[in-house]
């Protein structure tokens, strides 16, 4: 789907801001992309860039590919600049445990993205995702104790994962610098988190769902983050593989409705309970 119709049906929906997608997604020219978010009544909450933290050698490379996404993303008024840690594979189907040592490289290089965020006027949050070195419980349990950057709760990434957002946004809330929603089929995710099922064929099979229309707990890791005094981003994300280009108004459109009504109807609650 191109860049015209996914901005055209999120501005449709009532949504005043996206993020930025997959490099290549928005125009490279900042005024370029500027414009076309502008066309479209929308600002640019932040992007997603993955980076190969734990490998020394690949450290000025993956670095100036830091910077140069970051300047788009300032230039065009963004807030966050989303990292995970990749493995330095080309697709999330491989996971990895890395030693000591490459801790100690990731969060020396994660600092220097620290940097780089800063000088762009951006929060860093490091995003916990399937089929990188940050995947599982104890992958995020050593991000959260040997580092102080900011996290990126995705409620979806974290169930494949084998972990619980609930959990988490019980026990990382004053680190959270933006979520990411979606709803997971749990057991699709258990297959991916035991080795059973590929990743990629989980996300054709639906592991994610529309938010309400699967097992996480969405409106308690909202209300926890909420009491925590969080007031960041809500992204909604709906994460498909298409075959074919839907028709218009059908396709991933029809599902981030569902799950915008749904989280519309979180947040009101909450503000009736005073939360």
């Amino acid at each position: 789907m191109n860049a015209g119709r996914v901005l055209g049906e999120a501005a449709s929906l009532g949504l005043s801001a996206v993020e930025a997608g997959a490099e290549g997604f928005l125009p490279a020219d900042p005024a370029d992309a500027s414009r076309l978010l502008s066309a479209h009544g929308l600002r640019l909450v932040g992007g997603f860039v993955p980076v190969l933290l734990h490998e020394a050698e690949a450290r000025e490379k993956e670095l100036a590919s830091v910077e140069r996404q970051a300047g788009l993303f300032s230039a065009i008024g963004a807030d966050v600049l989303i990292v995970a840690a990749s493995t330095g594979r080309e697709d999330y189907e491989g996971t990895a445990e890395v030693d000591e040592d490459s801790w100690v490289k990731l969060f020396g290089n994660l600092a220097a993205v620290e940097e780089i965020g800063a000088r762009h006027g951006l929060t860093v949050a490091v995003h916990p995702h399937f089929g990188t070195v940050i995947e599982r419980r104890h992958h995020l349990e050593r991000f959260l104790e040997g580092c102080e950057t900011r996290l990126c709760l995705d409620t979806g990434h974290l169930m494949v994962g084998g972990d619980d957002p609930v959990r988490v946004a019980e026990v990382a809330r004053d680190r959270v610098g933006i979520v990411h929603l979606k709803d997971v089929d749990l057991g699709l995710a258990e297959r991916v988190a035991a080795g059973e099922l590929g990743y990629e064929d989980a996300v054709r099979r639906g592991v994610f769902r529309p938010l309400g229309d699967g097992d996480v707990k969405t409106g308690r890791v909202i209300s926890l983050l909420q009491q925590s005094g969080y007031e960041g981003w809500y992204v909604l994300e709906q994460d498909v593989m298409l075959s074919a280009e839907p028709e218009e108004g059908e396709g991933p459109v029809k599902d981030v409705h569902k799950s915008l009504t749904f989280l519309e109807g979180i947040l009101d609650r909450g503000k009736e309970s005073g939360v």
